[in-house]
């Protein structure tokens, strides 16, 4: 809470009390500076983590800028007026900027090894609603404390704050509401962003340029204004008489409409530096640049971070809140620099292996088709050729009730919806080889298949044409137990049991003859089977499922953000007949 208390007064001191006396271009780039301190907290932070000194060099550089921005900022103002009023402001400014900087001190809590702070940290991880509450009530009752205080010192008058016209009050009320909009969409679209991996192109780019956007802006109105003007005045027209025209009004028309009015605000606040001064435009730009520097070397390493997809928004960001003021520069420094610190010695994770079980008795042509198709686009997507995938997937059907009885004959053969089970398979296999036709000489339907006798009836293997299989287990009702729910029994038997739990007790078995460090290995193979149980997923569809790759990702990233889960069940649109 006392962190809590000097933001808050940082906040209030800034954008009440010292920036109305700034220009715009100052003020919309000294809310960079409030980088600061999170530049200072990477170099000490990096400092003790001393495998990792050679990252030590942009916070560094970053301090350099911001502290420079400052000295050309001080030195910009004086040579206004170098009065007791002006300095008292300054100093109010960079005072307000380095109590701001404190609001993100967690990013960088765990990484001082101090149990103090730890300590804290977990606390308030715990805590986070009741903390978020008693905060906003101290930013709301320190805000109205510097308002109540600021408006009689300052040797105005109440009436002049609360006798607001009915226009200008409707101004601010909508500006009220874009501001809140606004940054509650731009929050919510960087967490989108992060999430979906588009850190670069969707989230620092544009939040980076928004500073430099905002600026643009309100500078380009009082060119286009000047250089209008300048036709109509001579060529001979400076920029000194075009502050001074403007500022009592000579270039504006009677009936001014919004536009005029905006490069007259604009105007005013920009004419008190010397437009003409280019040492004065130096120090204005000078220190503008180094603030935006400064904090785009802060935030550097949120380039390099290695997110996972669907990222939990407590592991993006240290706080639940964002600060509407300076909302780019807050989202940024709310990054959790813990990540990247993490995900510098970030290995691959283990491999997560998803065997998808369908079960199949007397499905119509097109109820098998969409299962085909389904598995075959799941086997493009995700090609078992490639070493680098983090998912690889194994199709097994198993269809019930598949053989029946010849005259004339003591073999068993299968029946025709496990006929046409087979031919629906060859033409999906047709139609993905000749989309990608540079594979059709490589891998043949007739090279890619394999016909076995089972116990059970028989099982009829494929190789897809990107090298993911896919098993058809033909039941004899003769042989085992036959209906959906055995089905369903056999498959958690066959893989969980079968392929999964048989190579390890092999191992057990060859462990038990050796003598030297058994119980050693015997416990390390032990982690291993855990490790690949945790990393295994049954995905149990019926034999109508149609399903996309993505829905397929997107529930195993669910399942690895939350390892407690033993199931999930997605949304299920029916497509049938209901016959």
């Amino acid at each position: 809470m006392g962190i809590e208390f000097l933001v808050a007064f940082g906040t209030a001191i800034l954008t009440i009390v010292a920036m109305p006396f700034f220009d715009i271009v100052t003020n919309a780039m000294i809310l960079n500076s409030i980088s600061i301190l999170s530049s200072i907290f990477q170099v000490v932070a990096q400092f003790f983590a001393k495998e990792r000194k050679h990252f030590i060099v942009p916070p560094i550089i970053s301090i350099v800028l911001i502290l420079a921005g400052y000295v050309l900022f001080i030195i910009s103002y004086l040579q206004i007026r170098d009065d007791r009023e002006m300095k008292i402001r300054i100093g109010l400014a960079i005072v307000g900027t380095i109590f701001i900087s404190l609001n993100w001190w967690e990013n960088y809590s765990t990484l001082f090894r101090n149990p103090f702070l730890n300590s804290i940290s977990e606390d308030i991880v715990r805590s986070r609603n009741l903390v978020g509450i008693l905060s906003s009530v101290v930013r709301i009752l320190v805000t109205a404390a510097v308002v109540g205080a600021y408006v009689p010192l300052s040797g105005r008058d109440w009436s002049s704050v609360t006798s607001v016209p009915g226009n200008v009050r409707r101004v601010i009320w909508i500006l009220v509401g874009i501001q809140i909009v606004s940054s509650a969409l731009c929050h919510w679209f960087v967490v989108v962003a992060c999430k979906m991996h588009a850190i670069r192109r969707s989230f620092l780019l544009p939040v980076y340029l928004a500073t430099l956007g905002v600026v643009a802006a309100f500078i380009a109105p009082v060119i286009i204004f000047y250089q209008n003007l300048s036709k109509t005045r001579g060529a001979n027209y400076t920029m000194t008489e075009y502050c001074f025209d403007i500022t009592n009004g000579n270039g504006l028309s009677q009936n001014a409409v919004w536009y005029e009015k905006l490069v007259w605000d604009i105007t005013h606040s920009l004419c008190p530096n010397d437009m003409t001064n280019q040492r004065e435009i130096g120090f204005l730009v000078g220190s503008s640049l180094c603030w935006w520097l400064g904090w785009v070397l802060c935030t550097v390493y949120i380039w390099s971070l290695q997110l996972q997809r669907i990222e939990r928004t407590e592991h993006l960001l240290v706080r639940r809140m964002y600060e509407g003021a300076f909302m780019e520069q807050s989202i940024m420094l709310n990054m959790r620099f813990e990540t990247q610190r993490i995900k510098k010695n970030h290995k691959q994770d283990d491999p997560v292996t998803v065997f998808l079980c369908a079960t199949m008795w007397h499905e119509s042509h097109d109820e098998m088709m969409k299962m085909i198709i389904s598995m075959f686009r799941l086997d493009r997507y995700r090609p078992n050729k490639n070493p680098n995938n983090d998912v690889s997937f194994e199709s097994h059907i198993y269809f019930d009730d598949a053989f029946k009885e010849v005259k004339g004959s003591e073999e068993r053969f299968v029946n025709e919806y496990a006929e046409n089970l087979v031919e629906v398979i060859q033409m999906v296999y047709k139609i993905f080889t000749d989309e990608d036709s540079h594979i059709v000489e490589e891998s043949q339907l007739g090279k890619s298949q394999r016909i076995i006798r089972t116990p059970y009836g028989g099982r009829l293997e494929f190789t897809l044409p990107h090298g993911n299989q896919l098993m058809v287990h033909f039941k004899d009702k003769k042989q085992i137990r036959h209906k959906k729910r055995w089905s369903q029994i056999m498959y958690l038997y066959y893989i969980l049991g079968w392929q999964l739990n048989r190579k390890y007790f092999m191992h057990f078995q060859d462990l038990k003859k050796e003598h030297d460090k058994e119980f050693e290995k015997e416990t390390k193979l032990r982690k291993i089977m855990k490790k690949e149980k945790a990393n295994t997923y049954l995905l149990a569809l019926d034999g109508d499922t149609d399903f996309q790759p993505s829905a397929v990702m997107l529930l195993v990233d669910r399942l690895k953000r939350y390892p407690d889960v033993g199931a999930a069940c997605g949304r299920i649109h029916p497509t049938g007949t209901g016959t």
